[in-house]
């Protein structure tokens, strides 16, 4: 049998029922297959075998206490997946669709994605089926206190470095620190994504968004273009998606579409910075439905839809993992998108992936297209080591030099293996040959 399907069909027996988590390991195993052929020492160590097991997964119980005095009891997780080359590092993510196959998934591939920032960062992910929306600031306090309780004891600035994810931003980073820095009695970096003032770094915020905008821009060039006067559709209306609207905005792109959960808007006139700033106090600040721009600004308002359906030349997935189907992908390709740059995890379902390479369209995946993130994530862990905060613009122009490094590196890896353009395989391979090299140095462990 085929290495590769006799290692999906270990993958497959151990973990029934996490459908995320075999997809994510069958799309990388089956784009590395070539890497794997070429390295008996990968097949004689057994990599492919132990890459795709977690070094630990923790689980455990979460109990709070609400704001009418009742206890509530939430499940918490860390996936640590491997920490061949650095700590752990990879965000925390409270939504209540959490589970193990998800977060597994996420661990996976922030494995991939950290080797290509060229950073010293292992992966890992964790998080909790928790809902910060319509809680309380109190309620989250006592909600992520009880979480660090227990977590504390499994991370810390050499061992695993959590960040934030979906449904945990400033407010909960905030939160998680100080229990953490309660309980462990030092003061760290521990966590990354903190607030300015105690630890955190400048451009962390924005550097997701702004990252696969520059990634965009890399592959762009490839055809000596530009983003400026590009049409373009946005997914999403948190952190990421917001700042991707941001730095589109600031090389002249126009974009028509943002959303959430429960649908999403249509400015025909384009979402500008004004805008964009009505937006952020709609979702950072008073937590609201996307729904109410709509109702604010005269816009179209699409109930329990995606934007994939509006024409645009460049699309900008920045919601949450298989949220473009094959069917959303060819309706794209349709109306004349030929740039997908993901800044969500695993966006693109796999058929619609196909599609995308199969019309050769600039097609950026979400381990190299979103590294922004966990950059200047890793960039925050290396201040925080000196206790030296870095200007804004040494920060971003170290952003942007990662992103185009990432493009680099995933593009000379596809050419050197046949596959010119395809930055899927591109990138899938050149994370996983740093992490499998690391993992013989290392021995058997």
């Amino acid at each position: 049998m085929d290495l590769i399907q006799e290692v999906l069909g270990i993958v497959s027996k151990r973990n029934p029922n996490e459908p995320e988590f075999l997809q994510a390991v069958t799309e990388v195993l089956e784009s590395i297959a070539p890497a794997v052929q070429r390295r008996k020492d990968y097949r004689d160590a057994k990599i492919l075998e132990r890459i795709v097991e977690p070094e630990r997964m923790i689980q455990f119980r979460v109990p709070w206490i609400d704001d009418a005095g009742q206890v509530q009891v939430n499940r918490g997780y860390r996936v640590q997946m491997n920490s061949a080359i650095g700590p752990y590092k990879g965000g925390l993510r409270f939504h209540p669709t959490v589970n193990a196959s998800i977060l597994k998934f996420l661990a996976f591939e922030q494995v991939f994605k950290n080797s290509l920032t060229t950073l010293p960062m292992g992966g890992g992910k964790g998080g909790a089926d928790f809902d910060p929306k319509g809680k309380s600031d109190n309620e989250v306090m006592r909600f992520c206190q009880s979480f660090m309780t227990e977590l504390f004891r499994h991370v810390g600035p050499n061992t695993d470095v959590p960040a934030g994810d979906i449904g945990v931003g400033g407010r909960e980073i905030g939160y998680l620190f100080g229990q953490y820095k309660r309980l462990a009695n030092e003061f760290t970096g521990v966590l990354t994504g903190k607030s300015l003032n105690w630890g955190g770094s400048l451009i962390r915020p924005q550097a997701t968004g702004y990252g696969a905008v520059y990634f965009a821009e890399e592959m762009l060039k490839t055809r000596r273009e530009n983003l400026e006067g590009r049409i373009c559709t946005v997914s999403g209306s948190g952190n990421a998606a917001q700042y991707t609207v941001s730095k589109l905005n600031q090389v002249g792109a126009k974009v028509l579409t943002m959303s959430d959960s429960n649908g999403f808007i249509y400015d025909k006139d384009g979402i500008t910075d004004e805008k964009l700033s009505w937006i952020m106090d709609l979702k950072n600040v008073r937590r609201r439905r996307i729904k109410e721009y709509a109702d604010h600004f005269g816009a179209t308002y699409m109930d329990g839809q995606r934007p994939w359906s509006v024409p645009c030349e460049c699309a900008f997935p920045c919601a949450t993992q298989n949220e473009i189907s094959g069917a959303d992908a060819k309706t794209l390709l349709d109306n004349g998108c030929y740039v997908v740059s993901e800044a969500a995890n695993m966006p693109t379902a796999p058929a619609a992936v196909d599609l995308f390479l199969a019309a050769k369209v600039l097609y950026g995946p979400g381990k190299a297209a979103n590294a922004g993130g966990v950059a200047v994530s890793g960039l925050e862990m290396s201040q925080n080591s000196m206790r030296l905060p870095w200007p804004r613009d040494e920060v971003d122009q170290r952003l942007r030099q990662i992103m185009t490094t990432i493009h680099k590196n995933a593009s000379n890896t596809a050419a050197e293996y046949d596959q010119p353009g395809n930055l899927v395989i591109g990138a899938n391979i050149a994370g996983f040959v740093k992490v499998a090299d690391a993992m013989l140095d290392q021995g058997v462990v």
